[in-house]
């Protein structure tokens, strides 16, 4: 089957927070996601929890690698604490827009149903704050909404998130050179065989598939977020490598998208043997991107 390129919501939280604050040079989100890695691999945290990204990876780890691939620059600042904090956020906003994260997803109280921490990470853009509240782009599917300081706070300090540290924001974005979307994807390569050679990606697809099997899997975190995201990062993958004529490595993509795919009906309805069976499949495709990778980089 031909690849067909997805365009649509999803959690992306931290490429369309990007996409926002890089504006109309912005590349797209599939070229910013493919830059900082997520695509080539999976792990098994504490050998029970599945992330359809490389072992030992977490969004922060490829931010500036991201950043230089695509071009672009910008400053990290950090809090100590909450007022100082909001004092930097105050400051880097008289610049313009600052983007925020992580924080936490569960004290983002404009969001139906969060009632406080869940473990979950996110991305969002503030666009201007008052001695009351923030105005931010949350890129959940929330523009312009506003947030109690306290709320956006105790979701800054990121307390239950298993990575970063509080009170982190980034600004001063400015691109730095002129890359194509071509020559971004390109300059990735590298860095996807690293992300490739890290870890036992097979051995987590195979553990993964006797959790599902015995029904002892994470299954909200799956139907809700990993597969989602897996996908479409791995669609994404498969797009951005047949764009700079990677040919064998965009099927092998784009096979892995559709196999982690056809897990999202069987997890849903507990069809534990369909969906353990399809993530069995992924387990040889990892070192079989990883191999296509390398042939063409050797070329």
């Amino acid at each position: 089957m031909a690849h067909f390129s997805y365009i649509g919501s999803g959690p992306y939280c931290y490429s369309n927070s990007f996409a926002m604050m890089f504006g109309a040079d912005a590349p797209s989100t599939a070229v910013i996601e493919v830059a900082t890695g997520s695509p080539f691999g999976m792990q098994l945290v504490d050998g029970n929890l599945p992330f359809f990204d490389p072992h030992g990876w977490v969004p922060e780890t490829g931010f500036d690698a991201a950043l230089a691939a695509l071009g672009w620059t910008s400053t990290e600042k950090r809090g100590e604490d909450a007022a100082e904090a909001l004092a930097l956020l105050r400051e880097s906003l008289v610049d313009g827009p600052v983007w925020v994260g992580p924080v936490e997803m569960g004290h983002l109280r404009h969001q139906p149903e969060m009632t406080g921490a869940i473990g979950a990470d996110h991305y969002v853009v503030v666009i201007g704050m008052d001695d009351e509240h923030v105005l931010m782009h949350d890129p959940q599917g929330f523009p312009y909404v506003s947030l109690p300081l306290n709320d956006f706070v105790e979701a800054w300090r990121i307390e239950k998130v298993d990575y970063g540290k509080p009170f982190t924001m980034r600004a001063g974005f400015a691109k730095v050179t002129e890359v194509s979307e071509a020559d971004a994807i390109t300059a990735s390569i590298p860095h996807a065989v690293h992300w490739l050679s890290q870890g036992d990606n097979a051995a987590a697809a195979e553990a993964l598939a006797a959790l599902i099997e015995a029904g002892q899997h994470p299954r909200e975190h799956l139907i809700h977020f990993a597969v989602r995201v897996g996908v479409r990062r791995l669609a994404d993958a498969a797009t951005c490598l047949a764009r700079i004529g990677f040919t064998e490595a965009s099927e092998i993509a784009g096979e892995q998208a559709r196999i982690l795919g056809s897990t999202q009906h069987p997890l849903v309805v507990g069809d534990h043997k369909r969906a353990a069976d399809a993530v069995r499949a992924l387990a040889p495709t990892y070192d079989q991107l990883l191999n296509a990778l390398r042939d063409r980089l050797r070329c």
